[in-house]
């Protein structure tokens, strides 16, 4: 029986949670990607709670006109700067089962020019 992409992707995405969690002193920077937008935010996964968060929706980010992989480097900036203001440095990545690959790729790499480390 042949799995469909979302299956697919949720399954390889459990294989990943499996091996990242987020601490206090170390939380998870999550990216969820659909076919318009993408979201991103940092997550304590030991207490249950989002530390900083960003998305393409966001108010700044809609304004800026660029293709979608533009708009992900934004978001990635936008979400280490607020990450940043909150206390964290150092961060898990989490691409939710996506490859490291164009969108997701271009996000992390505006988190890292927002001073995260990871």
């Amino acid at each position: 029986m042949a799995l469909t992409k979302n299956e697919r992707r949720l399954r390889i995405k459990s294989r990943i949670r499996k091996v990242v969690s987020g601490t206090t002193d170390r939380p998870r920077l999550a990216v969820f990607r659909s076919n318009k937008e993408i979201y991103a935010q940092v997550v304590d996964d030991v207490s249950g709670k989002t530390l900083a968060a960003a998305s393409s929706r966001d108010k700044d980010i809609l304004k800026s006109k660029g293709n979608k992989t533009e708009l992900a480097t934004l978001v990635g900036k936008a979400v280490g700067e607020k990450a940043i203001k909150a206390g964290v440095e150092t961060i898990s990545f989490d691409r939710g089962g996506y490859l490291y690959h164009g969108r997701v790729k271009s996000l992390a790499e505006g988190a890292r020019e927002a001073g995260l480390k990871f």
